[in-house]
């Protein structure tokens, strides 16, 4: 029991001690991919919420700067699509709401909790594209909003890195979504 307590404690301190993580630095691009729930809230209107599940993808391109310790903060701009689609047909009319091109600039602060892993959350401004047809007739409209992010990062080797987030954003018009995308990213 005592080895066990003794090694169990070992663990706690080597993933604890941020002396030898140093935070990250300079350049960053990723490639994102994974789920995207969309939902729209019409409970104002009686009409209940709708969600539809797609599938998300995107680049990034960051920036970190470190502070003292393993703490650094950056900025983040992002490029992204996403497959999801709702699609309405009665036999009479026929509705299709889909989401398009989400470009997304904020603010990070990350921690460097050991040599290989960093965690980080993220706040920014973020610009959605819905597109809607109804019976052959097309529009689309940009939505604004707020973006909050956790995530982590896992080094693989030399400069890359294997990441996992999750985020929130808020757009106007009660449109919303939540996203889980896993990605690879490179340091200059």
């Amino acid at each position: 029991m005592k080895k066990i307590t003794i090694a169990l404690a070992a663990v706690v301190a080597a993933c604890a001690t941020p002396a030898f993580a140093e935070a990250p630095s300079g350049v960053r691009t990723e490639v994102l991919v994974g789920w995207d729930r969309v939902s729209l809230d019409l409970n104002d209107l009686g009409l209940g919420t709708y969600s539809k599940d797609g599938v998300g993808f995107g680049l990034a391109l960051g920036y970190d700067i470190p502070t003292t310790g393993n703490v650094a903060f950056g900025v983040d701009a992002e490029v992204s699509d996403s497959s999801t689609k709702y699609v309405y047909d009665d036999g009479v009319d026929r509705a299709v709401i889909s989401t398009g091109r989400d470009l997304y600039v904020g603010a990070r602060v990350t921690a460097a909790v050991n040599p290989k892993l960093n965690l980080y959350g993220k706040v920014g401004y973020t610009n959605a594209r819905i597109k809607g047809e109804l019976n052959g007739f097309k529009d689309g409209e940009n939505g604004d909003g707020v973006r909050l992010g956790l995530g982590a990062q896992l080094g693989l080797g030399g400069n890359s890195y294997g990441l996992l987030e999750y985020r929130y954003s808020n757009y106007e018009s009660n449109f919303s979504r939540n996203q889980v995308l896993a990605g690879v990213g490179l340091r200059f």
